[in-house]
């Protein structure tokens, strides 16, 4: 196990091979600015979301390995989300080590990206055996629609239909998104609340402080009003 100097200790998978399994595959995380913010965003919401859950693994473009050996098939999902396996960091995901594919993946289509996102990635997601594969053009030009589903049955994906608001739900993570005009948001069922990012939450955290502190400096001053109403009623008794 790897440890680095002056530093906390921070466990990971170990990955062997590293010619066979290559940790990176040359590419850019995204083709544009926007879609490596989109990425960067829903990873930051997911790890929040699941934060308190052990077992459960969100990456995000890391190189995914089907089967050992060289007939393996490498792909880097944009994000992914795994249930039980544990949130060590892990320089590739091996699916024969992990025990299972991911649980849900998205990939943030673009003009480069698309056509195999919805046609060689697809049925390679599939025959691995991911039970959620959804796909989201933030640009709103390629797919056609921007927020795209598919659930797997009987080992193919099946299109999930929009909600009545457009949103799209995973019965995985029993959330549901959104593609607004600000970007791709996620609605936790459960809660009925948004997932946030750490930088949203602790803009909610300061302004439900500010308006504690604004309420508390209100009822104090009442409370001296009151106080100074009752010294003057006693003083013309």
């Amino acid at each position: 196990m790897e440890t680095y100097p002056n530093s906390r200790h921070i466990p990971y998978a170990p990955t062997e091979t590293a010619d066979l399994y290559p940790e990176s595959d040359g590419k850019p995380m995204a083709e544009t600015d926007m879609h490596a913010v989109a990425i960067i965003d829903l990873r930051q919401r997911f790890d929040s979301f699941f934060a308190d859950n052990p077992a459960t693994y969100v990456s995000g473009t890391i190189m995914m390995y089907d089967v050992e050996g060289p007939d393996r098939t490498a792909v880097s999902p944009d994000i992914l989300v795994s249930f039980g396996i544990g949130k060590k960091l892990r320089r590739t995901y091996k699916v024969w080590e992990e025990g299972k594919p991911p649980d849900f993946v998205m990939e943030f289509s673009s003009k480069g990206t698309f056509q195999n996102d919805l046609g060689n990635k697809k049925a390679h997601y599939a025959s691995i055996g991911i039970p959620e594969y959804f796909l989201c053009d933030i640009d709103r030009r390629y797919l056609p629609t921007p927020l795209m589903g598919f659930r797997l049955k009987d080992k193919a994906y099946e299109r999930i239909p929009e909600n009545a608001d457009g949103s799209i739900s995973s019965v995985t993570l029993n959330l549901s998104f959104h593609l607004l005009d600000e970007g791709l948001a996620v609605y936790d069922e459960a809660t009925g609340q948004w997932l946030q990012t750490p930088a949203e939450a602790a803009e909610q955290r300061a302004e439900q402080e500010a308006a504690a502190r604004a309420e508390a400096e209100a009822e104090t001053s009442r409370l001296r009003e009151e106080l100074e109403r009752l010294k003057a009623r006693l003083k013309d008794e």
